[in-house]
Parts: C-alpha cells; sequence; structure tokens
C-alpha cells in the first residue's frame, strides 16, 4: 500500500513539474521574444494579415503569458474579425473576446509605456467595434492616454513610436464617428508636430476630413451620408442613395424634364435590388435612366441586374454627374462637346476612351478633381470623401438651374 502511494506521489510530482515547465518555453533564437513577435505582429496589422499577426501575439504571451502589448493585440485581431463579419452570431463572439482580451491587457500593463500602447490600441479595438457608446470609451482612452503620454520615454514604445500615434488614431475614431471637425482638430496636431511615423498617414486622412468639411459648409449631411462619407471604397448603391436622399433627383427632374414613358415607377426591379436596404432610392435611379447607374444584363442568370454592392468607379461617376448636368440644363450637346480633340488634357485618359468627354466635363465644372500631376485615375474606386464633395458641388450647380 504505502508502495503504490509512494509511486503515486513520485507521478503526481513529476507532471507538476512537467506542468511548471511547460510555463517557461524556451526562447529558439535571440528575435523569440515578446517584444519581437509583438512589433512584427501590428506590423503584419498594418499590411492586412490579421491571421499571420494573431500567430505573433500568440507566441508572444507563450512566452510571457502578462505581455499587455501582445494581449491588445489579440484584442486588436478579434476587433478586426468582428468589423469584417457578417453573421451576427460570430461577429458577436468575436467582439466579446476583443474586450475580454482588451480589459486583460489593461490589468496586465505595468509601466507607463505599456499602458500607453495598450490605451492607444484600445481606442483601435473600439473604433473596429463600432458598439453601443463607442465613441465616448475610445474619448476615455484618448484622455487617459494623453495624460500618460507626458512621462513616457517615445523609445520604449516599441511599435508606436511617437506619443501622437494617440492623437491620429483618435482622429480616425472621431472620422469614423461622423465627428469630422473634432477630426480635423487632432490631425492639425500630427501635423503640427515633428515628422514622426504617424505624420504621412494623418496628412492623407486630413485630406479626406477637408473634403467632407468643405462640403458640410453650405449643407448639413444626414446619418446615411456620414456613414458613406468615410467609406473607403463606395458602391453604385451608396451613390444612387446620395443622389436621391442628399440631392431630391426624383423631386428635381420631376419638375424638370418629362417624365419616363414609365410614369411614377421603373420598368421592372432587378432581382438583386429586392429587399436591399436603398432599394427605393435605386429604384429612383434607374426610373429616371440616370447613365452610368443602369441596370447590366448579366449572362449568368439571363437578366438585368443592378449590382449594388459593385465598387464606382471615377469614370462611372463623370458619367453619372454628366447625365444629371444633361438633363437639369437640357442641353444633350454636352455629352459630345468634347469629341474629336486630338491632344487629351489627361495624361491617363485618350481622347478616344468612351468616357473622355464626361471627365472633362465634370473636371471643366469643379465637380471632380485631378491629381498635382494632372492625372485622373479613370479607374480607381471612389472614396466617400471625394463622392460627398463631387455630390455637394452638383448641389450647388444645381440651385443655379
Amino acid at each position: 500500500m504505502m508502495r503504490r502511494y509512494a509511486i503515486f506521489l513520485g507521478v503526481l510530482i513529476l507532471l507538476l513539474s512537467f506542468a511548471g515547465c511547460a510555463k517557461k518555453v524556451t526562447p529558439q533564437h535571440i528575435e523569440d521574444n515578446p517584444a519581437h513577435h509583438y512589433l512584427m505582429g501590428m506590423e503584419l496589422i498594418d499590411q492586412g494579415q490579421t491571421d499571420k499577426a494573431f500567430l505573433r501575439f500568440e507566441r508572444a504571451v507563450v512566452l510571457d503569458d502578462e505581455y499587455a502589448r501582445a494581449i491588445a493585440g489579440k484584442a486588436l485581431v478579434y476587433a478586426l474579425r468582428a468589423a469584417a463579419e457578417t453573421d451576427h452570431g460570430y461577429k458577436s463572439a468575436d467582439s466579446e473576446r476583443a474586450i475580454d482580451q482588451f480589459d486583460k491587457a489593461v490589468s496586465e500593463a505595468d509601466d507607463k509605456a505599456a499602458k500607453f500602447s495598450v490605451y492607444v490600441t484600445g481606442i483601435r479595438v473600439y473604433t473596429h467595434l463600432a458598439s453601443r457608446g463607442w465613441l465616448s470609451r475610445a474619448e476615455d482612452l484618448h484622455h487617459d492616454a494623453k495624460q500618460m503620454a507626458k512621462n513616457v520615454q517615445e523609445d520604449d514604445l516599441i511599435y508606436y513610436r511617437n506619443t501622437e500615434a494617440v492623437d491620429y488614431f483618435m482622429a480616425e475614431a472621431f472620422f469614423k464617428g461622423g465627428e469630422f471637425r473634432k477630426s480635423e482638430e487632432l490631425l492639425g496636431v500630427v501635423l503640427g508636430a515633428a515628422p514622426g511615423k504617424w505624420h504621412d498617414k494623418a496628412n492623407a486622412l486630413y485630406e479626406r476630413v477637408q473634403k467632407i468639411v468643405r462640403a458640410m459648409r453650405n449643407y448639413t449631411l444626414t446619418d446615411v451620408a456620414k456613414k458613406i462619407a468615410v467609406k473607403d471604397s463606395v458602391d453604385r448603391a451608396d451613390v444612387a442613395a446620395l443622389l436621391v436622399d442628399e440631392l431630391h433627383l426624383d423631386r428635381l427632374f420631376a419638375g424638370r424634364i418629362p417624365a419616363p414613358d414609365s410614369g411614377k415607377k421603373a420598368e421592372f426591379t432587378p432581382a438583386d435590388v429586392v429587399n436591399h436596404m436603398f432599394e427605393p432610392e435605386i429604384m429612383t435611379v434607374i426610373k429616371w435612366k440616370v447613365r452610368g447607374l443602369e441596370p447590366m444584363f448579366d449572362q449568368k442568370t439571363h437578366a438585368f441586374l443592378f449590382y449594388p454592392s459593385d465598387p464606382m468607379t471615377r469614370k462611372e461617376l463623370a458619367f453619372v454627374l454628366e447625365d444629371v448636368l444633361i438633363k437639369l440644363t437640357g442641353d444633350e450637346s454636352m455629352s459630345s462637346q468634347h469629341l474629336g480633340q486630338t491632344r487629351s488634357l489627361y495624361p491617363d485618359v485618350t481622347t478616344t476612351d468612351a468616357w473622355y468627354n464626361a471627365i472633362v466635363t465634370v473636371v471643366n465644372r469643379n465637380l471632380m478633381e485631378t491629381e498635382l500631376s494632372g492625372a485622373f485615375r479613370p479607374d480607381a474606386n471612389m472614396d466617400g470623401a471625394d463622392l460627398i464633395l463631387s455630390l455637394m458641388r452638383l448641389r450647388n450647380v444645381m440651385n443655379v438651374y
């Protein structure tokens, strides 16, 4: 009996010793340390490689299960997954994991640099989750991080490098939350500091914010317009929604041009528009046969579809804007007045391109802009800020007629 007990006790001690060793992982090489894996993970997130980033954060936590920055990195990955998820169940689960991991990171952060980094990552977490009260929570983290920044050595920040990171990511949060003037103010703080890691990103976002702010000078944007304004790439449904809701296209055309043969309704409803959140707006632009937003024949289904989620390119928007102008003014010659030119006004558009005339028309009327180089970027997708500015400028032109 005593012998069996001694054997059992020996096995138990051996198992406990193995369990104890399991917590102490031996690094495989000099770069196999929590700080390096955390840095690589954050940079992988910048590259859009969230799954690989998660593995880096996991390795960092295996090496040190109290490494707060990597735990916050895991929270950010979960938040990014939740933002991209369409299934409500999966989205909710990833959101909960993001908050749990972030709260754990806050509790494990044991020095000012770590806490600062965790708080900045937290702003990003809440920005991607966009759950109820998220902007207020992000503002609290911004306030706390700003207080901490006064006593942080930037060399200890590893990934964020400069304390201006907290203002940049809060500006992103304000941008997503539709607080464009607050975003503009914080971006000004970043750009007013010595050029650092976040300077170029801040400058790019500042340009987008400025476009929206200019568009808002004479008009109050609806909540729908604000949500579309912050999109990196707008789709055909977005354009239809803004044309109808912001420019009141139906009322404008109904009073100035003959109604379509179909009367008050479109001839048919494309199958991919049924039950779409912008179905009424899409049906309105179809009814008025706005060029650039017409249904297109689908070879697979042998039916005309609207393709509401397809990105709207710059050349396609040029067609839309030109057609609205033609319908508004009744000047049909506008659609061909720039044809036959021997030399293109833009280095990336030829005079024989089908969209050349429309591009010249909208650029001449300041509805769309070229790059400083003169390039128009016809195949580039429209972002929300450019779309809002173009439509508000069109609205100003419409008020003249």
